[in-house]
């Protein structure tokens, strides 16, 4: 495995091509619920996806979809209509201001389910659970104050997705 980027900047840009892969491994065509997809490898920077070929007698049907982030190999399994996703398996998107939130949020929850939406989760359209979570709220949630912390959870609550502004004015009592 190679080393991982040291550098804010170096992390960053790995985590933006992380995500990128992720969101077309999701998206494209439905590949981790068994839609159609090419077979084959696709690579964007270091990640690849790898579709194995459709077992014979069921036509364009991928049932296992490999692929690799930040040296991590993870292996998708199509169960058919009686193993779905559920929140109890989420991937984790950092931020590091609201534009990345808003971005990551309105592009993995166009089609999703709306009443899952609670707290930075969200469902995609293919029932994939995702937390869209800024870095600052560690960090306000973390404080050694235990009423800053407070009021930062019970902001958080109450929103769908985070606001980094209104966590921050919770947090700072505003």
């Amino acid at each position: 495995m190679g080393s991982f980027p040291h550098s804010f900047a170096a992390r960053r840009a790995v985590r933006h091509r992380l995500l990128g892969a992720l969101v077309g491994v999701v998206t494209v065509g439905g590949v981790l619920v068994g839609a159609s997809a090419p077979a084959g490898a696709a690579s964007v920077g270091s990640p690849t996806v790898t579709v194995t070929p459709a077992v014979a007698g069921a036509a364009n049907a991928r049932y296992v979809v490999e692929f690799t982030l930040a040296g991590q190999r993870f292996t998708a399994l199509n169960g058919g209509p009686v193993y779905t996703f559920t929140p109890a398996v989420s991937f984790v998107v950092g931020c590091t201001t609201q534009e990345e939130v808003d971005h990551y949020w309105y592009k993995l929850s166009d089609g999703g389910d709306l009443e899952a939406q609670q707290c930075g989760w969200l469902k995609d359209r293919f029932g994939l659970s995702w937390q869209i979570v800024p870095a600052q709220l560690g960090e306000y949630m973390s404080d050694r104050d235990p009423e800053k912390a407070g009021r930062t959870m019970q902001a958080m609550l109450k929103m769908k997705k985070l606001d980094i502004a209104e966590l921050k004015a919770a947090h700072d009592g505003a």
